[in-house]
């Protein structure tokens, strides 16, 4: 029944759980959660900068930071024009790889060897190790 701006709830929803809000609040308190506990490890330097690995669930980003001075020495995305040329060719994870090897190609011209992965609070899995697998074969050592 409506007042004036007050809606009674659905008593399935309730009882299902509650609001469907709090389920979406609980997802990004243990995702933040998770990359805090990943980010208390790890720091970046100007020897060993971090990639930092980040993804939605349409495009893959990394960029390489060094924490001492709070810069972004090397950044590549599926948004990359130089990606998106070959996005066509494959799924989510060929364009994940492409992402890795055109961020180790920025790297070199930065005169970066090592770095250290930063996977936030995502598994290293599917899309993350693609990127991680193809910037270890175009030379970034981690």
């Amino acid at each position: 029944m409506l007042f004036y701006g007050i809606v009674k709830n659905n008593n399935s929803v309730l009882a299902a759980g509650g609001n469907p809000l709090d389920k979406t609040k609980r997802k990004q308190k243990s995702q933040l959660r998770r990359k805090k506990r990943v980010r208390r490890k790890i720091s970046g330097t100007n020897l060993r900068p971090r990639l930092s690995v980040s993804r939605s669930l349409k495009h893959i980003y990394a960029q390489i930071v060094d924490d001492e001075n709070g810069s972004t020495l090397a950044h590549a995305s599926s948004l990359s024009p130089e990606v998106k040329e070959h996005a066509s060719e494959g799924g989510k994870i060929q364009i994940a790889q492409s992402v890795g090897t055109l961020i180790a190609q920025k790297a070199k011209e930065n005169n970066i060897e090592g770095v250290v992965f930063d996977r936030g609070s995502n598994l290293y899995h599917g899309r993350i190790k693609a990127l991680a697998e193809a910037a270890r074969e175009g030379g970034l050592k981690f």
